[in-house]
């Protein structure tokens, strides 16, 4: 099958540019102006609007158990809504649930099963320092597995301690993994957590005041520092003060290989929110902070100490005791409810894998805060150059995947649950008005949205092997 995108405005992280692309089966086979026209082309007239590579989220959650329930998004349903949203690759995180880290990803394949409806991968989690743990990483990267996470907070349960990280990145840096770095003092989070919760202050709230701002600006700089001694690159998820920014600008500064990413519920929201009557939507971890922060964190995107625009998508329904209709079947799962009486009980997380290009095209480019090509380089080509997905995915190169967006940079929406399709009974940007947005959504060749309609289907995504971390930013 060819299809042949004729007139449209191609965005890519260095320029813009009119020209005609052609797709030939999965992949973009030329581009250029005025293409002659295949016989047995489907031709699309794409006057008027931007032609994008499809977005790479690098941070998201899929059916993860929490707190006695799961996820609200599966690898079926958070894929379908990644595609309305202009999404076709995504990362997900394998959990160390088993001695062996062959055991806990084969688990995770079986959790996906068939339902994955766009391309994606995984990142492992590394929880526990097992006898074998730091031996088998060598496995990962024949997996197509070239990233790792660890943890300074969620004591007890996932964090390792600072000379386990050490032996962790260092093993990682000599085989091309690139490390992916929770930042947080977990220490702390649990005195303050302890005396929140013996004073009684369990409003919601107080999951942002027991996880101070200070606690993730230590933990970045410590991890920077524990990178540099391991000679080994870090990626810091979720950047969500300026403190971090100022302490990864410095380590970067040292000319250290260390990067970031911020998420849009750290660009838009505030401590503030979580004082609402529905306050317990706005819970994740690390927490939204305040305006100076959200100044700051803008300012890393446009400077370039941040890489990269993730989402740390993680979706709770807010009241799961009521069913909400999907795909026309009543669906209700434990949420946000079950902490009703105690913020320490409400599961972490928030929808966004749908939300991320629209409301943050509106508010980058649509505000003048950034270009085109900036919004390109941040949701598509970074994170697929730090991953190991490039120049396959994330770019409009003949040979790479079409996986391409018709974007309509005029197209006005006023946002909300109905558009986002996540399977969740809210969105957190509910009523913005927004100018931008996805028309046409191809995967690998093929049209899986068109305007409202989803032409996609269960099993169609792939798992994509990446390659070894190679480029620092």
């Amino acid at each position: 099958m060819k299809t042949l995108i004729q007139n449209g405005t191609l965005v890519t992280p260095a320029e813009m540019f009119t020209a005609d692309l052609l797709v030939d089966g999965e992949r973009i086979a030329l581009v250029g102006k005025n293409l002659p026209v295949p016989a047995d082309a489907l031709v699309v007239n794409a006057a008027g609007k931007l032609i994008l590579p499809g977005g790479v989220d690098v941070h998201c959650h899929f059916d993860l158990p929490m707190f006695g329930t799961v996820s609200s998004d599966d690898h079926y349903t958070g894929h379908k809504a990644a595609a309305f949203g202009g999404t076709t690759t995504v990362i997900d995180f394998v959990s160390q649930d088993h001695p062996t880290l062959e055991a806990s990803l084969a688990a995770w394949h079986a959790r996906v099963g068939g339902k994955a409806a766009v391309d994606y991968s995984f990142h492992m989690n590394i929880t526990h320092l097992y006898p074998s743990t730091l031996a088998e990483l060598p496995g990962l990267l024949a997996e197509g597995i070239s990233s790792i996470k660890v943890f300074t907070a969620y004591n007890n349960r996932l964090r390792l301690d600072d000379g386990d990280i050490f032996r962790v990145m260092r093993a990682a840096g000599k085989l091309g993994l690139l490390t992916l770095l929770h930042a947080e003092n977990g220490d702390v989070i649990e005195v303050l957590t302890a005396e929140a919760l013996a004073s009684g202050r369990t409003a919601p709230e107080w999951h942002a005041r027991t996880r101070p701002a200070w606690g993730a600006v230590e933990a970045v700089l410590r991890g920077a520092s524990l990178a540099a001694q391991a000679e080994a690159p870090l990626y810091v998820v979720h950047m969500n003060a300026a403190g971090e920014v100022d302490q990864l600008a410095y380590a970067r500064s040292q000319g250290l290989p260390v990067m970031g990413e911020t998420c849009p519920q750290y660009l838009f929201f505030t401590e503030q929110d979580l004082q609402r009557a529905d306050g317990a939507k706005w819970i994740c971890s690390p927490p939204v902070r305040s305006r100076p922060d959200q100044e700051r964190l803008w300012e890393g995107l446009l400077d370039g100490t941040l890489q990269v625009l993730a989402t740390d998508h993680c979706p709770f329904y807010y009241d799961g005791s009521k069913p909400i209709l999907y795909e026309g079947q009543p669906v209700a799962i434990p949420g946000k409810e079950l902490g009703k009486d105690d913020f320490t009980r409400i599961p972490n997380g928030l929808p966004g894998v749908g939300d991320r290009l629209p409301v943050f095209w509106t508010h980058a480019v649509g505000s003048g805060r950034m270009t085109p090509m900036d919004f390109v380089a941040l949701t598509a080509a970074n994170p697929a150059r730090l991953f190991g997905l490039y120049p396959r995915k994330g770019s409009l190169q003949p040979g790479a995947d079409a996986d391409l967006l018709v974007w309509d940079p005029d197209k006005k929406v006023t946002y909300g649950v109905a558009h986002s399709q996540q399977r969740t009974d809210y969105n957190l940007y509910e009523g913005w008005e927004l100018t931008g947005y996805p028309e046409q959504v191809y995967l690998r060749g093929k049209r899986i949205v068109d305007n409202e309609r989803w032409l996609g289907e269960r099993g169609q995504g792939r798992f994509i092997k990446r390659d070894a971390f190679t480029e620092a930013f």
